[in-house]
């Protein structure tokens, strides 16, 4: 593997590591902005995703009712 390619590499892990939500809120809403964009070209949305979708959203109404969930201790 030459300097290049390895230079590639690290940049598309370094990409990838930024991408990485911290947080269930911040994976909710990418993952809402991608179903989403699935939804706009009118492409079936799999059931796995809508269901995950789902429990974020429960799992954040839940943190936010009770600022305590969630929270390791």
């Amino acid at each position: 593997m030459d300097l290049a390619a390895i230079e590639d590499e690290i940049a598309y892990f370094m990409r990838a590591m930024e991408n990485q939500p911290e947080d269930p809120h911040e994976l909710y809403l990418q993952l809402h902005e991608k179903l989403n964009e699935i939804r706009a070209f009118g492409m079936p949305v799999p059931q796995d995703l809508l269901d995950l979708e789902v429990r974020l959203k429960k799992l954040i109404e839940q943190q936010l009712s009770d600022p305590e969930a969630g929270q390791d201790t």
